[in-house]
């Protein structure tokens, strides 16, 4: 047994308004939830999805499967990028909130992430997408980091 985490990004006019799309299976059990947020990327929302997937989870005994469309993501998780990043503080890179909040959120797991291509039929990444860009056309919260940043 194991728990998958289907995830996905929107923004619309990146920056613009955004949202993410989470989709969760674990044997007969399904879950999902999305939001959106006034100002903010694709990237970062493609990674809030993610880390909103891990840090919902409530046990770590299952190991744990993500399936994102992001090759951002999928590439700085799988090539370990996101750990020379950090060991580099980050310099030059966007995004160093979440992807320490991703880093805290993904310690107690054992996690594999798959790239799938986007936009393809793939019945769940479609669903995350419809959660996505639904979150994204009814934005209600602020990317407090993101517009923080981009006033500098």
């Amino acid at each position: 047994m194991n728990i998958k985490i289907f995830t996905d990004g929107s923004a619309k006019g990146n920056p613009g308004p955004g949202g993410y799309g989470v989709f969760m299976r674990f044997g007969n059990h399904e879950k999902e939830f999305s939001e959106g947020f006034r100002l903010t990327t694709n990237n970062r929302m493609e990674l809030l999805a993610v880390i909103k997937g891990l840090e919902s989870l409530k046990t770590t005994k299952y190991p744990i499967e993500v399936f994102t469309d992001s090759k951002y993501v999928a590439d700085a998780i799988t090539k370990k990028w996101v750990h020379s990043w950090q060991l580099k503080k980050y310099k030059g890179k966007k995004n160093k909130d979440l992807w320490e909040r991703y880093l805290t959120a993904a310690a107690p797991y054992n996690i594999t992430v798959h790239w799938i291509k986007g936009h393809n039929g793939h019945p769940e990444n479609e669903r995350c997408d419809r959660l996505a860009v639904g979150a994204a056309s009814n934005p209600h919260l602020i990317d407090v980091e993101y517009e923080k940043e981009s006033a500098l």
